[in-house]
């Protein structure tokens, strides 16, 4: 009974790595669709892979590291077309770098419902932001070990690299935090606002991130609306969004991004997508901690209520009227 127990837990860490190496090998063919050169060395102006790896900790806690390592290993290898003591290293700094977000984030006291602003900025500035330096730094070293990249292409390649692995988290984590979450819709929800939302963020989107007219920052009211109305689960879907177009427009040279050399670009896209997933995940998480305080005063004034009425019959109703059951509660 104890072996068969071993054994099933030991197949299902199997599994669960196995599914954690096909996601982020997965992703990083998608993100290496809009591959970029700087100096040399291929860069993505947004690596989703990241947020797969840091979303699969949070999930599954450190027994996913070892999928992170084999899906990295994976990418890297398919990258290079050959495996080399470089590429190992490149493969330890890729895992280790969502591992000691993840720990680093565990530490802090990080919640994954992200309905907390504190929540929000931990993400931001521990998970993306600081975690993501580790892998941009040890990935550049070995460039610049190998040969590969000369000494007055580090920082650039370095920001490049530091930037595509925290839009990565930035954008993709908070959607698959989301999605932890889903439910089925209920008949009440608000379909029709959200099938407008949806509409209108796909024209907005790719008029912002195609039009010459520099109407990129359109995409902010339309975070703003989600963000509002739907919190992280309208907010995360339409960052994603926006991130994915610019990422594309970017890297043909359109729109906004049009004449503008590669560096130039992928700091325009590093400024513009990180400003986007700032303003998403943040106001989403103020939204939705004002809405969870709003809630938590309401129920306590309901057992006051309840109280009052319990020692003074009748008096509650005077003291505390009951909403009114038609009356919107704001979600």
């Amino acid at each position: 009974m104890i072996r068969s127990e071993r054994t099933r837990r030991t197949a299902s860490t199997v599994l669960r790595a196995l599914a954690v190496a096909a996601a982020y090998y997965a992703a990083g063919g998608l993100g290496l669709i809009r591959e970029v050169s700087v100096h040399g060395a291929v860069v993505t102006p947004l690596w989703p892979p990241t947020g797969i790896a840091l979303g699969a900790l949070i999930y599954l806690g450190l027994t996913a590291w070892p999928g992170i390592a084999l899906g990295s290993l994976l990418v890297v290898a398919t990258l290079s077309g050959s495996v080399s003591p470089s590429t190992f290293a490149v493969v330890a700094g890729n895992t280790a770098a969502p591992v000691c977000a993840y720990l680093i984030l565990r530490r802090a006291g990080f919640r994954s419902e992200l309905d907390r602003l504190r929540d929000g900025v931990l993400l931001v500035f521990l998970g993306a932001l600081a975690g993501m330096s580790i892998s941009a730094t040890v990935g550049t070293g070995m460039l610049l070990l190998d040969g590969k990249l000369p000494l007055s292409g580090f920082w650039p390649v370095w920001a490049a690299w530091w930037s595509g692995d925290a839009m990565g988290v930035l954008v993709v984590t908070p959607l698959l935090l989301v999605l932890r979450r889903l439910r089925m819709p209920r008949a009440t929800d608000r379909w029709i606002e959200a099938s407008m939302l949806l509409i209108v963020s796909v024209l907005v989107s790719l008029v912002a991130t195609r039009s010459s007219l520099t109407m990129i920052h359109l995409a902010f009211p339309l975070l703003i609306w989600a963000a509002l109305r739907f919190q992280l689960a309208g907010s995360a879907p339409c960052a994603l969004l926006v991130s994915v177009l610019a990422a594309v427009a970017g890297t043909q040279g359109v729109g906004p991004f049009e004449d503008q050399s590669i560096l130039h670009v992928m700091v325009h896209l590093a400024v513009f997508n990180g400003c986007v997933a700032l303003t998403a995940l943040l106001l989403a998480a103020v939204v939705t901690e004002q809405s969870n305080i709003r809630q938590r005063i309401e129920r306590a004034c309901e057992e006051l209520a309840e109280v009052v009425d319990h020692l003074a019959p009748g008096r509650a109703a005077t003291a505390w009227p009951s909403r009114p059951e038609d009356e919107p509660d704001g979600h």
